[in-house]
């Protein structure tokens, strides 16, 4: 068994030029299977639960001095969400307000293709987890931010199946 525990503190926290906290978050995503084990076309997400408040959001938390974006976004997968995948190229940047702080953030979003999820994971007693579709995580989601990554994903998604499909 691999112990793995989340990082805490704020030592190694990135800031940007204007003094806002840099985090980075993802979007965790796959492929629903049938009863059979065959992929269909339907995407879900993974939401995670704040540790705060319990509403639903993507996995984010800050950038590290020692650690990339992607690996930052890696990290936050497998710390809140248990998840480990293929991190895909960014889906953007927003600044955004922190409700709870009243302080600026840079936000960086990048999509994760997921490929393994474990049944233990450092946050398992923090935060719940839920597989749910598009629809449904734009209903519950509390971030704009947020939104907006998730539609730049499934634009991104969109596409390129109708490329693939053009080729065929």
């Amino acid at each position: 068994m691999v112990c793995m525990v989340s990082r805490s503190g704020r030592e190694l926290q990135r800031y940007n030029n204007m003094g806002g906290r840099q985090v980075v978050g993802c979007i965790p995503y796959r492929y629903k299977q049938d009863m059979d084990g065959n992929k269909s076309n339907e995407l879900e997400v993974l939401m995670v639960s704040s540790q705060k408040t319990q509403r639903l959001m993507f996995p984010k938390g800050g950038w590290e001095l020692d650690e990339s974006l992607e690996q930052a976004a890696c990290r936050e997968s497998l710390e809140e969400a248990g998840v480990i995948g293929l991190v895909e190229c960014e889906l953007g940047q927003w600044n955004f307000i922190s409700k709870r702080h009243g302080i600026y953030y840079e936000g960086y979003m990048f999509p994760l293709f997921v490929k393994e999820q474990l049944d233990y994971w450092p946050e398992i007693n923090l935060r719940t987890r839920v597989w749910m579709t598009v629809a449904q995580a734009r209903e519950v989601c509390q971030h704009w931010w947020m939104k907006e990554a998730l539609d730049i994903l499934v634009q991104r998604l969109v596409s390129s199946q109708q490329q693939l499909k053009r080729k065929h």
